[in-house]
């Protein structure tokens, strides 16, 4: 994976997700993120359904862009029955991951009402410590991202990057580490604190930013662009900087207003905020 200086800000060092253009198929987001400079591309394996991941791959490769992550696996809660087909789906994930060439998996943990918060985390920490070993052989990496206390019913029983880094302590492997998304974390009155954990500890593998609208009417999808809200995205990418992050910085927008809007407008408008919001 391409490495960037500190502070560095460059359309290199931009990657989208692809769930940001929904609207576009895979090919398309390729070809628009290509002529648009971008760097990197981060796949939903939604929009490989039905694809050559070998093909997805060298296209991504032959556009000039690199494929930072594969979202997502995870959600490794509930009954023995459904953990085992989680377990399952995230050996395929960690495949997929090596077959287009990304170099990490990011990790949604899941969580289950009925089941406390902390046998949840220990559902989490077993489920992942099951497909380190494949992980390792395809090397491919685990990226725990925490989500924000409001997906705790269902989503995710990770909340802080301080659980995320308590998870990383626990299961102590190289390959599993934390993907840091600002809508999620931004809030923390300890992010500084453990994003430097987690920069000390060399397992910050992925930073996602956009913004938390005061007047959002959708909890999932209804982000906004870095700049239509109220976290500041630019103290937080120092603060992942300073921890020596040196990847990409990936723009994950969950909108239907955006996904309803030109979507070739939409790209530029991203490129506008990235360069001058965070």
């Amino acid at each position: 994976m391409r490495t960037f200086d500190s502070g560095e800000k460059s359309l290199k060092r931009l990657a989208v997700h692809t769930i940001t253009t929904k609207p576009w198929s895979i090919h398309e987001a390729i070809q628009k993120y290509s002529a648009k400079g971008i760097g990197g591309i981060s796949v939903w394996r939604d929009t490989l359904e039905g694809e050559n991941l070998s093909v997805i791959g060298r296209e991504i490769t032959d556009a000039g862009l690199e494929a930072v992550a594969l979202v997502r696996g995870g959600f490794y809660t509930g009954t023995k029955e459904e953990r085992e087909k989680s377990h399952e789906d995230n050996l395929r994930a960690i495949d997929e991951a090596a077959s287009i060439g990304a170099p990490q998996v990011v990790l949604v943990c899941g969580s289950t009402p009925g089941i406390s918060i902390p046998d949840c985390l220990k559902q989490i920490e077993d489920g992942i410590g099951r497909t380190v070993e494949h992980a390792e052989a395809c090397g491919v990496k685990l990226s725990i991202e925490p989500l924000h206390p409001m997906y705790a019913d269902i989503r995710s029983a990770v909340s802080t990057m301080k659980a995320a880094n308590d998870l990383c302590d626990e299961i102590n492997s190289p390959v599993v580490g934390v993907a840091a998304d600002v809508y999620h974390i931004w809030w923390d009155p300890e992010l500084e604190k453990e994003i430097k954990r987690c920069g000390d500890a060399d397992r910050l593998f992925g930073y996602h930013i956009c913004d938390w609208k005061l007047d959002m009417e959708d909890m999932l999808q209804d982000r906004g662009l870095m700049g239509e809200g109220v976290i500041d995205v630019a103290s937080i990418t120092r603060m992942v900087d300073q921890a020596g992050f040196n990847g990409y910085q990936e723009v994950e927008v969950f909108s239907k207003k955006w996904w309803a809007a030109d979507q070739d407008l939409y790209l530029e408008a991203i490129i506008d905020a990235y360069l001058n919001k965070c």
